[in-house]
């Protein structure tokens, strides 16, 4: 008689939910995906209306390899299923005076750049990059799906962290090498792209510069919703078990031990482990009861610090604007102060920075022909700050069409085709992310490695994590990591 397979419920089908999934049925476990909403994609869910086809979430992805491993471990190819398609220039960066910056991944295209808006930095540049290529090597290569479950696995490394300067900030990294005010921003915004702040986020996060110079930065023909559903039809295919529509009301426990799950509606799944790619906070304070909790308490939790949330706006156009290009990052004149603002004072400025996505400059089939495809992606303060969205998400969304209009998109008013609006009351409620952050828990250096969420639960067995929350962190190469991580402990703990 045929031994039976171990059954473990994934709850939550990001990134980081769908590729576990993936992972743990193509090593013989048989896994139930458990999924809030109506589709498959968590952050990376899809929105479409009026013939615009809008991604919900992560659009930059970089290490194009971290998802061709899910197809291969699979036993599949990633060209059967998604279309990657490199990014040139990777963004366009512009600022509040009128100029702009471009880079990709040519060195000697970027240096020439450099060599124009600011030649006294070129050498500080090289500089920067030989240092940067030097913390990507131990913070990426060597420690990213490396879990970090005990306090001697952190002093291990402590002396190569203090080696690289983890202590210091991406932005004091960045200033070390680079003097010009604005090109200093080029090389130090990216912590925002996974939650960060550039002046509060350890030095380790410059390691992004380097990861996109090392594989580029790529596009999902289709969207990234196209990886999402390659990734659910590789999981289907290996006979693992989609529940849409389904939310986790309690992981089930005897002994402080996983035995099951129970669904919004009372039906109760046995399982001999549970991955959460769910916000890991309220994971801890919805599903687990707080008798079973011993470090991840309400105080505790409640005690940590959370990233910074987003406004989004996605809109269609009724025309093309073949000058944008596919990202644009655009600058409010105040930096640091705009950033001191969400961060820490959290409070909701006049002024704002953000990332404008046209997926159409890459991909037609995102708009209707002769239409064009956005969204507008602004940090503001998370849930915190106390901001009534029902009452700010109009003149937010106004201030915004209004700058894009003036600067960048003209005509926009008359030409917009669609819209919609996704707030931080949003990422609170239809996301379940606790305080509203975008991003989970700030990549601060006290909430990371060994400091952050484990991937293997500190208060219950078998609970797993994969996902911005856990380590190695939020952003697409942090996730996909993140499920690696959650593979190998199951796998050690639990074998199939």
């Amino acid at each position: 008689m045929a031994r039976r397979s171990k059954q473990i419920a994934v709850i939550g089908s990001g990134f980081g939910g769908l590729a576990t999934a993936v992972r743990l049925q193509a090593r013989g476990y048989q896994v139930t995906l458990l999924e809030a909403r109506d589709q498959l994609g968590g952050r990376a869910y899809v929105y479409r209306q009026d013939g615009f086809t809008f991604d919900g979430g992560p659009t930059v992805i970089t290490a194009p390899f971290l998802i061709e491993e899910i197809f291969q471990a699979a036993g599949r190819r990633m060209e059967d299923y998604v279309k990657l398609v490199p990014v040139d220039p990777f963004y366009r960066i512009e600022f509040h005076d009128g100029r702009n910056f471009e880079y990709n991944g040519n060195e000697q295209e970027t240096e020439r750049r450099i060599g124009q808006f600011a030649p006294a930095d070129l050498e500080g540049y090289r500089a920067m990059i030989r240092k940067a290529r030097d913390i990507f090597q131990k913070g990426f290569v060597e420690l990213a799906d490396r879990p970090f479950l005990h306090f001697t696995d952190m002093l291990r490394i402590a002396p190569d962290l203090a080696k690289l300067q983890s202590y210091r900030t991406v932005s004091g990294f960045v200033g070390q090498y680079i003097k010009d005010p604005l090109l200093q921003r080029v090389f130090s915004f990216h912590p925002l792209l996974v939650g960060g702040n550039p002046f509060q986020t350890t030095s380790i996060y410059a390691l992004i510069h380097t990861l996109e110079r090392e594989w580029g930065v790529h596009y999902a023909m289709g969207g990234t919703g196209s990886i999402v559903q390659g990734l659910g039809r590789v999981f289907e295919e290996l006979g693992g078990t989609i529940r849409l529509s389904t939310p986790a009301k309690r992981v089930l426990l005897e002994s402080r031990r996983v035995i099951g799950v129970e669904t919004a509606v009372g039906e109760q799944i046995p399982v001999e482990a549970v991955v959460s790619n769910a916000d890991v906070a309220n994971t801890y304070r919805k599903l687990i009861p707080s008798e079973s909790r011993r470090k991840f308490t309400d105080s505790k939790l409640d005690g940590m610090r959370y990233s910074m949330s987003l406004f989004v706006l996605y809109f269609g156009t009724s025309r093309k604007y073949e000058d944008i290009r596919h990202h644009t990052i655009i600058l409010s004149e105040r930096y640091q102060e705009l950033l001191e603002d969400i961060f820490v004072n959290k409070q909701l400025s006049e002024d704002f920075s953000l990332y404008l996505h046209r997926p159409s400059a890459t991909d037609a089939s995102m708009a209707p022909e002769g239409h064009d495809c956005f969204y507008a992606l602004i940090p503001v303060p998370n849930q915190l700050s106390g901001i009534d969205w029902m009452k700010q998400t109009r003149p937010f969304r106004d201030r915004v069409v209004q700058l894009l209009e003036e600067k960048y998109l003209p005509g926009l008013s008359e030409h917009l085709a669609t819209e919609r609006v996704f707030t931080p009351l949003d990422f609170e409620t239809t996301l379940d992310s606790y305080r509203g952050s975008g991003f989970s828990f700030e990549p601060v250096f006290s909430q990371s490695a060994w400091f952050r969420p484990h991937n293997a639960s500190e208060d219950v067995e078998h609970l797993y994590f994969a996902g911005a929350g856990t380590h190695p962190g939020a952003g697409v190469p942090g996730v996909l990591s993140s499920a690696k991580i959650a593979e190998r402990l199951i796998c050690e703990r639990l074998p199939a």
